[in-house]
């Protein structure tokens, strides 16, 4: 059973009866126990739950990332992924950092196609996450480090800030879906941490603006974000980078859930 430091779930057991009590602090290790079922329908990926990193303008790289999954790229061409040193075979590329295939909207039939369906699909995931009825806002006023945070669907009117260690605590059925119209930073050396059973691919972090990972942070989750998506030095990310513009990594290990 996976302890977590520095959270705000404190057990308290009184005569025999245990107690779970949210917003408070606590110092020592926490043994979560199985995590609670619940949280939104699953938001609709459709095609481009297909990619670990899909983006319309560039992929950029500072080798050596390892990467588990596909890469898409659209509309931009294969001359808009950087760093990889790919290799052509026709409607897709192989690159060395990439377990999987690199596609972009010049390659030959049916990538431009199923690419371009991808990011109607990664658009429509966007907006469907963006739409769905909060059951919080404002958690923690936009700063969610420290936090254990149960399945539901979470609103900011703010930027998000994660500055230490956050935790989900939940089911392998239990969703998350996080929107806020402004950034989300992850700090450097920080974790978004699962706990009780809680699976990556229910994780949706809806991000109006920009999202960056900070140097050796771990993050879980598909991110959906409007601008870029930045990973610094050696962070390490267990979900789907889906950009509606720019994806920049810089060493780092990115992995489909699914894979």
């Amino acid at each position: 059973m996976k302890r977590i430091k520095g959270t705000y779930l404190v057990l308290i057991a009184i005569l025999g009866v245990a107690a779970i009590l949210t917003g408070c602090s606590s110092d020592g290790n926490v043994d979560l126990g199985p995590g609670p079922d619940g949280g939104p329908p699953a938001v609709v990926l459709g095609t481009a739950g297909n990619y670990v990193i899909l983006a319309k303008t560039t992929v950029t790289n500072v080798p050596t990332s390892d990467i588990t999954g596909d890469l898409g790229l659209s509309p931009a061409a294969t001359s808009f992924y950087e760093g990889f040193s790919q290799v052509m075979a026709g409607d897709h590329a192989t690159a060395a950092q990439v377990t999987g295939f690199l596609y972009a909207s010049d390659m030959a039939v049916p990538t431009p196609a199923n690419l371009t369906t991808a990011v109607a699909d990664m658009e429509a995931a966007y907006t469907a996450a963006a739409g769905v009825a909060p059951d919080v806002t404002e958690l923690g006023a936009g700063e969610i480090g420290g936090l254990v945070i149960e399945p539901g669907v979470y609103k900011w009117g703010t930027p998000v800030t994660i500055s230490t260690d956050v935790t989900l605590w939940g089911s392998d059925t239990a969703t998350w879906i996080f929107q806020m119209p402004g950034t989300l930073f992850l700090a450097a050396a920080t974790d978004v941490i699962l706990a009780g059973g809680a699976l990556p691919e229910n994780v949706i972090w809806q991000v109006g603006s920009s999202v960056a990972l900070g140097t050796t942070s771990h993050f879980e989750g598909t991110i959906l974000a409007q601008t870029a998506i930045v990973l610094a030095t050696g962070a390490t990310l267990n979900g789907r980078v889906l950009a509606q513009s720019a994806v920049a990594l810089d060493g780092n290990t990115v992995v489909d859930p699914l894979k």
